[in-house]
């Protein structure tokens, strides 16, 4: 079984919701048949890893490159120091680049390296599926003006998947990270982003989709070090039966990173009342010259607006999904690209059609 004594005890306020047991559980998972793996319809790089090997056969790597990264010293980060790096000169534009991913039991751990420079701009996509625990690394690092929209659907069966992402953000540059958790399996989301130049922009938020026993979480920090900044957190948790869904989002203010813009919004639906989400915005600021804003609210469907639906013929599971699809949707139309936004309502409308 993996060792897992030199995680964070969950008497730590960061890992306080952590589900250090899930991890465990998930690397000694007995080995499954590989899940079919399927890219979406997009043109550029396709990379196929299988249980942290990549499938050259079935791969096109495109400008991506093999080889070690950086893992740093993350409890769970540090596990990954070999996988791939996506690097662009300066006013490259790239075609979109998918990673999927596929665990067939037990543990993998992959990392990865996305170098930006100047002007550039890519799409990359990312898929779970499978069994077992899969630990991923992403290490950030985006020049002047550069953009970078990052999409990842957690569609693991069962096990654990794990993503530490560390971005740092030049001057004027712009990241926009949309995560969806409609599997089954337990999820770490544990972000870092640093906003050094003035001027980035950072989007970092999505949905959590919880049921039965399932626990899902997400710790993400930003760090505004420079002025005239923007950040958005927008998630959202579903949790239906008798699972957790925890979010902690946090800003941080350096004192010279006026004009900062920070927003968090944080909201929760439980299915059913046995069900738990978690919320907690954070605010650190020690400018003075900021407009920074956080919400947090859980709740249930508004009965009033089911009672109207079913009034006019909607089945009651209907009218359900229709009202919990609304209240996921805010969250994945910031997805850019409309082929890979449909993909991701579609694997939520999938995980409604189970839950209701």
């Amino acid at each position: 079984m993996t060792q897992l004594l030199d995680l964070p005890s969950t008497r730590d306020e960061a890992w306080r919701w952590a589900d250090l047991g899930g991890i465990a559980a998930a690397a000694a998972l007995a080995p499954v048949a590989a899940p079919d793996a399927e890219f979406l319809d997009l043109p550029g790089a396709k990379l196929l890893f299988v249980d942290g090997v990549l499938d050259e056969a079935r791969s096109d790597l495109g400008p991506v490159t093999l080889g070690a990264v950086d893992a740093g010293d993350h409890p769970l980060g540090r596990r990954a120091s070999h996988g791939w790096t996506l690097r662009l000169g300066a006013d490259a534009v790239a075609d979109p680049v998918q990673v999927v991913h596929v665990a067939t039991g037990r543990e993998n751990h992959v990392a990865a390296a996305i170098e930006l420079a100047d002007d550039a701009a890519v799409q990359v996509v990312e898929t779970y599926v499978g069994a077992g625990w899969s630990n991923r690394l992403a290490r950030i690092t985006l020049g002047k003006a550069a953009r970078l929209m990052r999409s990842i659907r957690l569609l693991q069966a069962a096990g654990f998947t794990s993503l530490r992402e560390e971005a740092t953000l030049g001057e004027g540059a712009s990241l926009v990270t949309t995560v969806l958790g409609a599997g089954d399996a337990g999820t770490r989301i544990d972000g870092a982003v640093t906003l050094a130049g003035e001027g980035g922009y950072a989007e970092f938020g999505g949905a959590l989709l919880t049921r039965a026993e399932q626990r899902q979480e997400c710790a993400v920090r930003v760090r505004h070090a420079a002025p005239n900044g923007q950040s958005h957190q927008l998630w959202r948790a579903v949790a239906a039966d008798r699972s957790v869904a925890s979010l902690a989002a946090a800003v941080e203010v350096a004192r010279h990173a006026q004009k900062t813009d920070g927003e968090q919004s944080l909201r929760g639906l439980l299915l059913q009342r046995s069900a738990t989400v978690n919320l907690k915005p954070e605010l650190e600021i020690f400018a003075d010259d900021v407009k920074c804003a956080h919400g947090a609210t859980v709740g249930e469907l508004d009965a009033r607006a089911l009672f109207y639906m079913q009034s006019r013929g909607i089945p009651p599971a209907r009218a359900q999904a229709l009202l919990t699809r609304a209240f996921v949707a805010d969250a994945l139309d910031r997805i850019g690209d409309e082929r890979v936004r449909e993909a991701f309502v579609a694997d939520a409308d999938a995980w409604l059609a189970g839950a209701l």
